[in-house]
């Protein structure tokens, strides 16, 4: 994907001045070029946790590391919620980012509209996307529409808001999507964002629990409305995300699976088939989002270092979501190994400093997507499940050649007659490289080999 972002030299920033406030502050537009999704593919997302990513824990800590990012060779940054968060029924420290108690306005620890429109041009400036997380299946039970418009709530037969259904979530109050003037009134909100503050598009929390006809009827509104082309994001399972208007769902299936080839020791046969089945009912130009972990599964399941196997398996297993097929995500602290979960409910700084040579890996892995169409846009030829994956990617004339050690200690891959040449290029190392009858990886080794007509 190219994202063609040119603000204009004229932007005029507010002034970081005053008492910062989490209502409507005054804002001046963001004023910038068609953001151009060309390909869905070619987008590389990055997961960003205020609380966590910097000792600040605000905007302004994640604009000190936008080059950090970019490094990654990412251009889409999915921001979670930046709004006022609830007091009422509040639990877990600082309470929840995903009860929001104003739409239209940024939390006080995370600073002001102004750091989210520098934020936002500084972003602009070096070709990132930003999206915001939206929470449209509740609110927080002080959100200003409680009192004014209870009846934009779902309630019981005793006429009582209620917390969504089938929930622990005691912290909010189930919105009722049979109201229509809600409906409305939060599509305004959602405008805000994209028509005055600038922002690409947004991840849609929960999004299986809104019915379609909301996403449909808040996306065409949206596109609408917009000068330039917005991306959104489902997290949900549901195919017909993609039909509403969606350009992502999450690979929730493809997640499951990459779990069990660590926990069970062995291949990835189970795996290339959850891969297969989301892509039959994923439209030509839509994508499933890979991952190997997100804010959800760092905080309450546990860090990628422990379920897949240490260090070098995080790795094996990010490669993996990265290149089998999808548009790859990486949430803040996996880069460079956090070893403890990282809460989202309360501040833990991430330590930056830990396994640089884990980062490097990541660095080096992201720029061969980059620079390999193959990998983004190829046919997936698979040649091996275990003890080795491995498989190629061809697109107009080029072969990649991707190979992850799917266990721990000294592996095995035999190299097919027809490839047992120096007619490859190792692109980890950017040397040339002959294949002979077999390859050996260490443990959870990574290699990558490109191979030009």
């Amino acid at each position: 994907m190219k994202i063609r972002v040119i603000v204009v030299a004229g932007l005029i920033l507010l002034a970081l001045t005053g008492c910062r406030k989490e209502t409507g502050t005054p804002v001046t537009p963001v004023v910038s070029a068609p953001f151009e999704l060309t390909a869905t593919a070619d987008i590389a997302m990055y997961e960003v946790n205020l609380r966590a990513f910097s000792t600040a824990g605000n905007l302004n800590g994640l604009l000190a590391r936008l080059d950090s990012i970019r490094a990654l060779s990412i251009n889409v940054i999915w921001l979670m919620p930046v709004y006022p968060v609830g007091q009422l029924r509040s639990v877990g420290g600082l309470g929840s980012p995903y009860s929001i108690r104003d739409y239209k306005a940024i939390a006080a620890e995370y600073g002001t509209m102004a750091d989210m429109q520098l934020l936002i041009t500084e972003a602009h400036k070096r070709g990132i996307a930003i999206l915001l997380d939206w929470v449209a299946n509740h609110t927080a039970w002080d959100h200003a529409w409680i009192t004014t418009h209870p009846d934009w709530y779902t309630q019981d037969g005793s006429g009582t808001i209620i917390h969504p259904p089938g929930t622990t979530w005691l912290d909010v109050a189930d919105l009722n999507f049979s109201n229509a003037e809600m409906r409305l009134a939060m599509i305004q909100e959602i405008r805000f964002w994209t028509e005055t503050m600038g922002v690409d598009g947004f991840r849609c929390d929960a999004a299986d629990m809104v019915p379609y006809d909301f996403w449909k009827q808040a996306i065409d509104s949206l596109r609408q409305n917009s000068p330039k082309r917005l991306l959104m994001l489902a997290e949900g399972a549901r195919s017909n995300h993609f039909a509403a208007g969606f350009d992502l769902n999450f690979g929730w299936d493809f997640y499951t699976g990459l779990k069990l080839v660590f926990e069970n020791d062995g291949g990835t046969a189970n795996l290339l088939s959850r891969h297969h089945s989301e892509y039959l009912t994923t439209p030509e130009g839509k994508h499933r989002l890979r991952f190997s972990t997100n804010h959800d599964e760092y905080a309450w399941d546990n860090s990628p270092v422990t379920l897949f196997n240490g260090i070098q398996g995080s790795f094996s297993a990010f490669a993996m979501a990265a290149l089998i097929g999808g548009v790859p995500l990486i949430y803040n602290g996996q880069e460079v190994g956090i070893p403890q979960k990282i809460p989202f409910f309360t501040k833990q700084p991430i330590n930056w400093s830990l396994n640089p040579g884990l980062s490097e890996q990541y660095k080096k892995l992201m720029q061969i997507r980059t620079a390999q169409e193959a990998l983004r846009k190829g046919g997936l030829f698979v040649l091996s499940h275990t003890p080795v994956t491995a498989f190629y990617k061809y697109y107009e004339g080029d072969t990649v050649l991707i190979c992850i050690g799917n266990q721990s200690g000294s592996q095995n891959l035999s190299i097919p007659d027809y490839w047992q040449d120096a007619n490859w290029e190792d692109l980890f190392t950017g040397q040339p490289a002959a294949l002979g009858n077999g390859e050996v990886l260490n443990g959870y080794e990574v290699k990558i080999y490109s191979r030009k007509p």
